[in-house]
């Protein structure tokens, strides 16, 4: 099976809110007309596409009033045209040649973090890379040991606390320089999961980048915020807040494996400007996919490979 067949899967349920939904609203022979286009809003507001459905169904008005829009299959192309203007973004693979590259990552409780290193760190060991994870959530005793499961299971070298409470900016300055001890490739580090109303927090991930680029110069080459992609438009206000105080470079949207939020990812793009590296579309270490706007788009509108 293709990505794209792999996203028709794991997204069913967007699928079947938006392209089903699509096909509802046509069905009988029905014109379009303004109460069509109000009714389509509501179908991709509810599936979590919030004011980028409104901007959508706006474009839609204008074609209509030119006459450019004649059924569904007019509606559904313009609809492919639209999404994949809002998702347009660097091509390029992320850059590994660092020696090593440091990636942070950052993200709040329950957002789906740790799971998210650990298949970065099969992704990347697939690629040939060796890989070493820092484990500087030192606040929860459970994320370490959850992160040293991983490690081994992916055989990866791990450096984290002796004891909880432990200083993170250590833990993290450490893994660097055990990473650049022994020749590492890539090294990735977990923080806490910060809550964005807790400045004192942030301010601590901010001396975590400092001590990182004092052992690694130009480091963290990467900062990645995971985002839960069920949690819709919460996730778009808590992505707002961590790059307000944090100079986050990519988006990894976990979670898009069993619920009718797809939508989210135009969303969170739409308001932050930044690229989405990475979807997460299951439970199982190979289930990270590279983010794919042609594939996305393509998956929510029920089109085949």
């Amino acid at each position: 099976m293709g990505l794209l067949g792999h996203l028709r899967n794991r997204l069913g349920r967007t699928r079947s809110a938006i392209s089903d939904g699509i096909s509802g609203l046509f069905r009988g022979g029905r014109e379009i007309d303004a109460a069509l286009i109000g009714e389509l809003e509501d179908l991709l507001y509810s599936s979590d596409l919030g004011p980028v459905a409104g901007t959508l169904c706006d474009e839609l008005t204008r074609l209509h009033r030119r006459g450019e829009l004649h059924g569904e299959m007019d509606v559904r192309e313009t609809l492919r045209t639209l999404l994949l203007e809002r998702l347009a973004q660097p091509t390029e693979e992320v850059d590994l040649t660092h020696g090593p590259t440091v990636v942070l990552i950052v993200g709040v409780n329950g957002s789906g973090k740790t799971t998210t290193i650990a298949k970065l760190a099969h992704r990347f060991g697939a690629q040939g890379k060796s890989v070493l994870l820092g484990a500087a959530d030192t606040f929860r005793a459970a994320a370490a040991r959850q992160l040293e499961i991983w490690a081994e299971r992916n055989g990866a070298p791990i450096v984290r606390p002796e004891r909880d409470g432990y200083d993170p900016a250590a833990i993290a300055f450490d893994s660097c320089e055990s990473a650049v001890a022994l020749g590492i490739d890539v090294v990735l580090i977990d923080t806490a999961g910060r809550l964005h109303t807790q400045k004192n927090l942030m301010s601590e991930l901010e001396k975590v980048r400092r001590v990182i680029a004092k052992r690694v110069p130009g480091a963290p080459h990467e900062t990645w915020l995971v985002l839960d992609g069920t949690n819709g438009q919460n996730a778009v206000l808590q992505a707002r807040e961590f790059t307000s105080a944090v100079e986050v470079t990519g988006l990894i949207v976990a979670k898009l494996d069993g619920t009718a939020r797809g939508g989210a990812v135009f969303g969170i793009k739409e308001a932050l400007g930044l690229p989405v590296r990475f979807i997460g579309t299951g439970e199982s270490l190979e289930e990270l996919e590279a983010f794919d706007p042609e594939s996305y788009v393509a998956a929510i509108l029920g089109e085949r490979d």
